[in-house]
């Protein structure tokens, strides 16, 4: 059956089935990339047979959108995951899925916003940008749990309407879990519960392409950052052109005659200088030989490290001079009388007049002087 022929909701169905199933696998096998391959296909069918119809439209709200139709919301998503999972080994073909895959995203997010399903406390937590590590950190916490709660009222809405709630599944089992029983003939019942749980979706679905835009964008930083790959050898059509050359190639230092009797060069030379260029081009040639001694540090770093050794005098002169002293200092210090600073040097400087009373009065003055000078 050609996938026109298809019900809408049974091409969903299986794109959705393809995709939870080549989540679990491992995305360099075959197998693997024919089942995304096959996926990618109904999801753009979908996505194509959802814009003939004109299902949204920008002059609608989120009131208007009947649950049937609400599902279509999740096919850019889906869409999206899939293309980053295309097993690209070149970087450059890597880098276009991307760039696809984020126009995917960015227009599952429109959308949303459009129809202003995403609350403002859920926009403020994406909105905020911060270099420093301690507040990504808090922001990245919150954003876990606004997830958490957001996927906590999902199943305890499925649980109240006697759904089974997806434990453990991908992106794929939400939205498969939102579709009607496979069999189920069609119906035009809007019911409120389903209109819930589909919003909430939407929602869960929203902040996890806003982690998937900021993963993009960091990957693809990395891919350019990626230097090209070497050139490889020459086609064997290229290597086999040099037989078929009419004209013979000249080797470097053949022997014979630069010029021949009417002065018409024989074989490629280099036209040597002669006298005070010589000389110039000799001397510069011996300019920073290998052995010559490069400076390896600036003149700054050099006074830095001299400096940080003590091998520079620091101080002096006039504002040297009209620094107090320690004492001085001390002194002034111990004056500023009711604080708890003003005490603490008040009782450094007791102490330090007391030693040295009590130094005066075991030496004599003038007893360290021996050398008799006034």
């Amino acid at each position: 059956m050609a996938q026109h022929d298809i019900p809408l909701v049974d091409l969903l169905r299986r794109a959705l089935r393809n995709g939870a199933k080549a989540v679990n696998m491992s995305a360099a096998d075959d197998e693997t990339q024919e089942i995304i391959a096959s996926a990618l296909s109904d999801l753009r069918t979908v996505s194509t047979r959802v814009d003939s119809l004109a299902l949204f439209s920008p002059n609608e709200t989120v009131d208007d959108l009947t649950a049937r139709d609400m599902v279509y919301l999740f096919a850019p998503f889906a869409l999206s995951e899939l293309k980053g999972r295309l097993r690209t080994p070149d970087p450059a073909d890597r880098v276009i899925n991307l760039k696809e895959a984020q126009i995917l995203l960015r227009r599952f997010t429109s959308m949303l916003d459009q129809y202003d399903v995403v609350p403002t406390e859920d926009k403020a937590l994406w909105s905020t940008a911060s270099t420093d590590p301690a507040r990504r950190r808090e922001t990245k916490i919150n954003q876990y749990k606004n997830e958490k709660a957001v996927r906590a009222m999902i199943d305890s809405l499925r649980a109240s309407r006697g759904q089974p709630t997806v434990d453990g599944g991908t992106e794929f089992d939400d939205i498969l879990a939102l579709l009607p029983e496979e069999g189920t003939p069609p119906s035009d019942d809007d019911d409120d519960g389903s209109r819930k749980v589909i919003l909430l979706c939407l929602r869960l679905m929203w902040s996890k392409a806003q982690a998937q835009l900021g993963s993009m964008e960091q990957e693809l930083e990395v891919l350019r950052s990626i230097p090209p790959p070497p050139p490889g050898p020459p086609a064997p059509g290229e290597q086999d052109d040099a037989t078929w050359r009419l004209d013979s190639r000249v080797v470097p230092g053949t022997r014979g005659p630069l010029l021949d009797s009417k002065g018409k060069p024989l074989r490629p030379f280099t036209i040597l200088p002669a006298g005070a260029a010589s000389d110039r081009q000799r001397l510069q040639a011996e300019v920073f030989r290998p052995d010559h001694r490069l400076p390896t540090m600036t003149i700054d770093e050099y006074l830095e490290e001299e400096r940080q050794r003590g091998n520079i005098i620091e101080g002096g002169g006039q504002a040297s001079l009209d620094q107090p002293t320690t004492s001085e200092q001390l002194a002034m210090d111990a004056e500023d009388d009711g604080t708890f600073f003003g005490e603490q040097k008040a009782e450094e400087k007791r102490q330090k007049d007391e030693k040295w009373a009590q130094y005066t009065d075991t030496h004599r003055k003038g007893e360290g002087n021996t050398m008799n000078r006034g």
